[in-house]
C-alpha cells in the first residue's frame, strides 16, 4: 500500500526523505536550529526546493553550520561565498547570515541556549494544526508574527513572518502536516 503523505513532497526522492525524517518533527538542538535559520532565510523568495537541492553546499561553504565561525567571518570569506557556484549568492543574505549568527550568539547568552528562547513562544510543546489539506496550512500566523517582530527587534536580518513560519515548520514548533499524512504522530 502506498503511503499517504503531504502533496507539496511528491517531486522526487530529495523532497520525500525530508518530509518523512525531518519536516514537523521538533529540534532542540541550537546547531541545527541555526542551519535551519540560515536556510530558511536564504529560501526567501525562492523555492524551498531550490535550497533542499543545494543544502550539501551551503553545509560546505558556510562551516557545517558552525555560528560561533560564521559570526566572525571575515570580508574575504564574504568573497568567497560570493563567488560559490554551490549556494545562493546573494550578498545580502549571506551578510545576514553573519548577523544572525551574532545574533544567536546574543540569544544564547540570554536564554541559555536559542532553542529555550524560540521554543518559549509557543510554550515548549509544538502546535498541531491537523490540516485537512495543504490549502488549510497558512503562510503566516499571529505566532510567526510575533517571533518575526521580536527577533527583528534584536537585530536579525531575512527574517520576516514567512520565512519565520516556514522555519517553525522545518524545526517541528508546528506540526502542519496533513491529517492522512503516514509521518504525523512519528
Amino acid at each position: 500500500m502506498e503511503k499517504i503523505r503531504c502533496a507539496w513532497c511528491e517531486k522526487d526522492d530529495l523532497y520525500r526523505k525530508y518530509h518523512d525524517e525531518e519536516w514537523g518533527k521538533p529540534v532542540h538542538d541550537d546547531e541545527t536550529i541555526f542551519e535551519f535559520l540560515i536556510l530558511e532565510s536564504f529560501q526567501a523568495g525562492l523555492s524551498w526546493y531550490t535550497i533542499l537541492s543545494k543544502r550539501e553546499n551551503f553545509r560546505k561553504a558556510f562551516d557545517h553550520f558552525d555560528y560561533k565561525k560564521v559570526a566572525v567571518y571575515s570580508d574575504k570569506k564574504i568573497e568567497e561565498l560570493m563567488n560559490d557556484p554551490g549556494i545562493i549568492r546573494n550578498r545580502l543574505k549571506i551578510l545576514s547570515a553573519v548577523t544572525n549568527a551574532q545574533k544567536f550568539i546574543e540569544v544564547q547568552k540570554e536564554f541559555g541556549s536559542f532553542s529555550n528562547y524560540i521554543w518559549n513562544f509557543i510554550g515548549g510543546k509544538p502546535i498541531d494544526n491537523h490540516p485537512e489539506k495543504l490549502s488549510d496550512i497558512p503562510a503566516t500566523t499571529e505566532i510567526s508574527d510575533l517571533i518575526s517582530g521580536e527577533l527583528k527587534k534584536r537585530g536579525f536580518k531575512f527574517v520576516g513572518s514567512t520565512v519565520i513560519y516556514a522555519h517553525m515548520q522545518a524545526t517541528g514548533m508546528v506540526n502542519d502536516h496533513i491529517k492522512e499524512c503516514f509521518t504525523r504522530g512519528k
